[in-house]
């Protein structure tokens, strides 16, 4: 079952939240600071965390900057923010920083657990590190299979997209988009060079239960264009105005 981290200095808050989602069968660790939430999930340890319930209002540090340092950190699980600030800038903001979805207090616990049940059918793909020893006389022993398949979209721009594992790669490097990200990647990449209206990746992504801004999906598209830009990936993501956007390769690719 899933591991849920709850960040929350209110134990009126708190307290019945954990109650919930441990009756829906997670395990749940709380804390009420934003800097031991920082080292647990920017730890070695943080990819075992499926999902991070953020409050902005800490008493050691701002949510915000708690979702920024463990985006930073490597943290690609989902982060959905719990705030008394309702301010469409600061939903901007925390998107910005990496999360995946805004919820307004007060919230009611059958909303927050949609959501959270929309980000965790969509948890990203965690790579298997137990090693494995192998067995004299093992043929498999003298070599490590890739366990990428080969694909067309590597041949022709070097950007893959592996909707199975949850994995992005350009060329021999990998990328690691958030969950939301990769969603969006998944479907601009199965309909690469066809545009896909904003309408149907939201409805998609983000579930029958998103109610929030379309700015959403700006900002979702904004980090994983950067991360694109970073990689040097030979493909990029193109507005069409006014419809959607577009996933294509780039010029002399």
């Amino acid at each position: 079952m899933s591991l849920v981290v709850v960040v929350e200095d209110d134990d009126k808050i708190a307290a019945p939240l954990v109650r919930t989602l441990e009756r829906e069968g997670h395990t749940v660790e709380r804390f009420a600071e934003g800097r031991p939430a920082v080292q647990r999930l920017g730890g070695p340890d943080g990819a075992v965390v499926d999902l991070l319930l953020l409050d902005l209002g800490l008493p050691d540090m701002d949510g915000l900057d708690v979702c920024r340092h463990v985006r930073e950190a490597g943290y690609v699980g989902g982060i959905i923010i719990l705030t008394a600030r309702d301010g469409e800038l600061d939903r901007v903001v925390g998107l910005d920083q990496g999360a995946d979805d805004y919820l307004a207090k007060p919230f009611a616990l059958a909303e927050l657990l949609a959501r959270t049940r929309a980000l965790l059918r969509r948890s990203p793909y965690r790579p298997d590190t137990t090693p494995t020893t192998p067995q004299d006389g093992d043929p498999s022993a003298a070599s490590t299979p890739d366990p990428r398949p080969p694909s067309v979209a590597t041949a022709r721009t070097g950007l893959r997209v592996d909707g199975d594992a949850r994995r992005v790669w350009v060329g021999d490097s990998e990328i690691t988009p958030t969950s939301k990200e990769f969603d969006v990647l998944a479907m601009l990449d199965v309909r690469r060079g066809a545009v896909v209206s904003r309408e149907d990746l939201i409805s998609e992504v983000w579930d029958e239960n998103w109610f929030g801004s379309t700015k959403t999906l700006d900002t979702t598209v904004g980090r994983l264009r950067q991360k694109l830009e970073e990689a040097r990936a030979p493909a990029r993501i193109t507005t069409v105005r006014g419809v959607g956007f577009r996933l294509e390769d780039a010029p002399g690719a």
